[in-house]
């Protein structure tokens, strides 16, 4: 008798468990107005990374707006404002592409992988007798 009590309180409270586990299952989802925006983040990435101002710097009318404090760059190219001595896709002058593997520092192209004056970025020398290998200096 006190075999079969305890083996029905047990069921019982497994039953309770389970019924709380579908509820949470179920939850409804809050109805929104079909005018509302449908994503649920707001705004969406590409949209966050630009600020208003940079978005405004078209340099094709006046090209002296590079000029101002918190321009991207000084020089005009393409109707932005671009720095020559950072920009890949405006390496030293407008247009010039560095490549895939490489970056821009001081306004060429280098390889940050191999290049002892900027060994894994702009500036970093590897010291006299060592070499540059995967971007660190002295590898190995």
């Amino acid at each position: 008798m006190a075999l079969s009590v305890s083996s029905s309180l047990a069921e019982s409270t497994q039953n309770d468990d389970n019924e709380a586990e579908q509820e949470e299952d179920y939850l409804p989802i809050p109805e929104t107005d079909e005018a509302g925006p449908t994503s649920l983040r707001g705004v969406g990435r590409f949209l966050a990374q630009k600020s208003a101002r940079a978005m405004l710097m078209k340099c094709d009318k006046n090209p002296k707006i590079c000029h101002f404090k918190g321009s991207p760059g000084h020089y005009c190219c393409k109707k932005k404002c671009v720095s020559y001595a950072k920009d890949r896709l405006n390496c030293g002058k407008c247009g010039h592409k560095c490549k895939y593997s490489e970056i821009c520092c001081k306004g060429k192209c280098v390889n940050p992988l191999s290049d002892k004056k900027h060994c894994g970025g702009c500036k970093t020398k590897c010291r006299k007798g060592s070499k540059c290998v995967y971007g660190m200096c002295s590898y190995a």
